[in-house]
């Protein structure tokens, strides 16, 4: 029997794809920079599955000329670059990698908040580019002074995993009041962590630091605009590691022209990647790293793991372990026979 083929969008590691090459004929684009639409277009019509990334365009368009296709494994948590709905439609399976990027995604969240409150990024500019000694000042009472974190309020944006384990560090090493915004309520956590819900203008009229770990949806585009920018606490930082377009970037160049914010981390942007002459690049107070939430050796393996883990349950005849339109199975079994 011929192997279904498989064609991964982008280098995983090597251990992953020797497992999947025991149940796949793989296919590897071996290139830095993501597959050109066109590429997806001719390569979709010859494959049986794909590995994905938040990069590539799976719209309907695409997943109509894909005739064999029988699943789309997704290499992250979002899956906003997917048609899900045309894709179960046609019987097609998506899957994703959730639970695994929870640590490094949260570790990544707080090392923007340290970076922000304490303006790292901007004082080792201040060291490296020789200002500190061409200014000859050694040491001095207002150098540098940032925002300390202990007892301050704690916004959370989206308290599903990643927001909750974000809300738990500031909790137990900062004791900072936690609020949160979340379209559920989370009763177990309101009572561990002592969080108080909160309609969305109130977290962002009461934080000391915002953090977004809200989904892309169609509710969730432009969520953070200008209208909702104006009423943030005066002094607040924001940080957004979950997607770029939950908040309106135009709205927040304003934000931070105009005083509104006293800083922001970024990881994510509306437009990636970000070309060296934005608008956000001028500020001294805003921290801009690539997309690196989910970055250690650790998570990004697990992650391939899980989408393995998802290729090979589906070949298998199983259902996918991380299947996101779980009503596609009403429409076609799992498997290729």
């Amino acid at each position: 029997m011929l192997k279904p083929k498989l064609f991964i969008t982008r280098e995983l590691f090597e251990d992953v794809i020797k497992k999947l090459e025991q149940y796949y004929e793989v296919e590897v684009w071996d290139r830095y920079q993501p597959p050109p639409y066109d590429v997806l277009v001719k390569k979709f019509r010859e494959i049986d599955a794909a590995a994905t990334l938040l990069t590539d365009k799976i719209d309907c368009n695409l997943l109509q000329q894909a005739k064999r296709l029988r699943i789309i494994a997704q290499y992250a948590v979002g899956y906003d670059n997917i048609d899900v709905e045309c894709a179960t439609r046609l019987g097609i399976y998506v899957t994703n990698t959730p639970g695994v990027l929870t640590e490094a995604t949260a570790e990544l969240t707080w090392a923007l908040i340290f970076a922000v409150a304490r303006r790292i990024v901007e004082a080792d500019h201040f060291v490296r580019w020789g200002e500190w000694w061409r200014l000859q000042t050694g040491w001095h009472p207002k150098m540098m002074l940032g925002i300390e974190l202990y007892g301050k309020t704690l916004g959370i944006i989206g308290l599903g995993r990643i927001g909750s384990r974000v809300a738990e560090i500031g909790k137990k090493a900062f004791n900072m009041r936690i609020i949160y915004y979340d379209i559920v309520r989370k009763p177990d956590l309101e009572k561990e962590l002592g969080a108080e819900f909160k309609d969305l203008d109130q977290v962002l009229a009461e934080s000391d630091i915002i953090c977004i770990h809200t989904p892309l949806t169609k509710e969730t585009y432009h969520m953070i605009n200008e209208e909702r920018l104006r009423k943030v606490k005066r002094g607040a930082i924001l940080i957004n590691t979950a997607r770029g377009a939950v908040v309106d970037t135009n709205a927040l160049i304003k934000a931070l022209e105009e005083g509104w914010l006293a800083g922001a981390g970024l990881d994510v942007f509306e437009q990636e990647p970000i070309p060296p002459n934005h608008p956000l690049t001028r500020f001294k107070n805003v921290v801009l790293v690539p997309h690196i939430g989910s970055a250690t050796y650790e998570t990004r393996h697990k992650m391939a793991e899980l989408v393995a883990e998802n290729l090979i349950a589906f070949y298998e005849g199983r259902v996918p372990p991380t299947l996101v339109n779980k009503e596609v199975v009403n429409i076609r079994p799992p498997g290729f026979k």
